[in-house]
């Protein structure tokens, strides 16, 4: 290619570029001189595009961010929060030694294990624990996860009270059902003032409902208690199905699964057994003389309702918890027996079965009960055997003021069984008066109390025995087994070689009554006090 003479227009020379020599015009380098200012054109394009994506609109675009492992301190503070807030809700359960770590390191291996106490907390709970390190070392910490949820935990709740409302619609309809608003109305908003007892997980008020303001107890289970639904409609099906004079009748129920579970009893006027026999008159003078007639009739009338509850009923029911708390009176001093709370099925009378946890009250549970868990219609004779002593002594089963071996009613009154007639004077109420007229009723009765409280379970007769004995009736066909010893006078004596087995029984549930604890799970209600 030769050079030509001539200029460069509307082009430019290239950077670096030496100057050009004097151009020989020819028709090839004119083309060449064309292609190399499109060349130009095209570059200086390019860099302006460039040049206007990265400065010119910087200012309306993010900055990218570069990758790396560094976090800003914004950021470092908001995933802490979260964390924080995850380990809050964790659950730990803490296994904690009961002793100290220097008693740890001294201990048996194997014996280290039984000492443990667990416990359930929080992350924040256990962070705030101020524990050594030789403690530390003795604590094991599971987590739980998070647990149920709101939502599901109300989800479960329905699912329970629907499950209730099935089990006990086959009675439902012969009871009267009260909406919430109704037992709060007849409570008055549950005021203290209508309480008339309590128990380990319910409480009773006095109330007024219905158009004739017709006066009933209204007891309020526990809502918190996991047992409670179950409790319920065990006492819900049992009381509805119970119909006897000296019976509480069941006279409707509430469900509200918001507020808890209800039920509605009679109101029984006359107030409770107990009041009569053991507390004070306002002066401070002693309690009002419950007289002779109205002890025997009481008797009568309580030892009908277990032979009922036993034998009358489509199944036999043992109710668990006889004592004079759960005995009221009417105006007409008709005993009635309540609260329902404990009482269970059998499949027939003296067909005993094992319960896993004994419930009922101090100085009335029969000896293979508390001891063994052993559960049968003889249970409901020994206590109604201790319930007749307290009608006959005017005393109360555990009295720890009482001189030395005589805090035991039980204990105290069993040797002086054994005298017959001549422990009358000694084993009689000072308040009542032995009389011609009554001497054979209270003879009966110490009879009677004597056979019901018979250690041995197998010798105890059954309460269809009692009544005869209370009645001076003809003893039925089936008491001719084998019974205790009796005296010439035909009372009924528990003397058998035992006694002092009797009496180490006795002394180990003296000593349980003595440690403060006067019941397991006791509903002490007073429905007509």
């Amino acid at each position: 290619m030769g050079n030509s003479q001539g200029t460069f227009t509307n082009c430019r020379e290239p950077p670096n570029a030496l100057p050009p020599p004097l151009p020989l015009y020819t028709s090839s380098s004119v083309a060449t001189d064309h292609n190399y200012c499109d060349y130009n054109d095209h570059r200086i394009k390019t860099l302006v595009k460039k040049m206007l994506r990265e400065f010119g609109l910087s200012c309306f675009l993010p900055p990218r961010q570069k990758k790396s492992n560094q976090k800003t301190p914004v950021d470092d503070d908001s995933n802490n929060n979260k964390k924080i807030n995850l380990e809050h809700n964790k659950a730990w359960l803490l296994a904690e030694s009961g002793g100290c770590g220097a008693e740890l390191e001294n201990a048996d291996p194997h014996s280290v294990n039984s000492s443990f106490r667990f416990t359930f907390c929080s992350q924040v709970e256990l962070d705030s624990m101020n524990m050594s390190s030789s403690a530390a070392a003795t604590v094991l910490m599971v987590n739980l996860g998070n647990g149920m949820s709101e939502s599901k935990a109300k989800e479960v709740k329905w699912r329970r009270f629907e499950s209730l409302e099935r089990s006990i619609s086959p009675m439902a309809h012969t009871l009267i059902r009260f909406s919430y608003g109704e037992i709060l109305a007849a409570t008055r908003n549950f005021s203290k003032g209508r309480v008339l007892g309590r128990g380990a997980l319910s409480c009773v008020f006095r109330g007024r409902v219905g158009i004739f303001r017709t006066a009933v107890a209204i007891k309020r289970l526990d809502k918190e208690d996991k047992e409670s639904a179950k409790a319920f409609c065990r006492e819900l099906m049992i009381s509805s199905s119970l119909h006897n004079p000296n019976v509480t009748p069941l006279v409707g129920f509430c469900i509200d699964p918001e507020e808890g579970l209800f039920l509605v009893y009679k109101y029984v006027s006359g107030g409770s057994l107990e009041r009569h026999l053991h507390e004070k008159t306002r002066g401070g003078k002693g309690s009002a003389t419950l007289p002779w007639f109205v002890r025997h009739k009481v008797a009568i009338g309580i030892a009908e309702a277990i032979a009922y509850l036993h034998n009358g009923t489509e199944r036999c029911i043992v109710h668990r918890d006889i004592k004079p708390s759960n005995i009221l009176l009417s105006s007409k001093k008709t005993a009635k027996l309540c609260d329902f709370g404990l009482a269970t099925w059998t499949s027939a009378p003296s067909v005993p079965f094992l319960c896993k946890t004994v419930k009922g009250t101090f100085g009335y549970l029969a000896p293979e009960y508390f001891q063994h868990g052993k559960i049968s219609d003889k249970t409901d004779v020994y206590a109604f055997g201790v319930v007749l002593l307290e009608l006959i002594t005017g005393r109360k089963p555990i009295e720890a003021r009482r001189p030395q071996g005589e805090e035991n009613l039980v204990l105290w009154a069993k040797p002086l069984l054994c005298k017959g007639r001549g422990a009358i004077e000694e084993l009689l109420d000072p308040r009542i008066k032995c009389t011609s007229r009554n001497s054979n009723q209270i003879a009966r009765m110490i009879e009677a109390a004597a056979a019901c409280v018979t250690s041995e379970e197998s010798r105890r007769p059954s309460i269809c025995e009692i009544m005869a004995i209370l009645k001076g009736e003809e003893e039925p066909s089936v008491s001719k087994r084998k019974r205790p010893s009796f005296l010439g006078n035909g009372l009924s004596i528990d003397c058998y070689s035992q006694l002092q087995q009797t009496n180490s029984e006795m002394k180990s549930h003296l000593a349980l009554a003595m440690l403060g604890v006067s019941e397991f799970e006791d509903d002490d209600h007073l429905y007509g006090r």
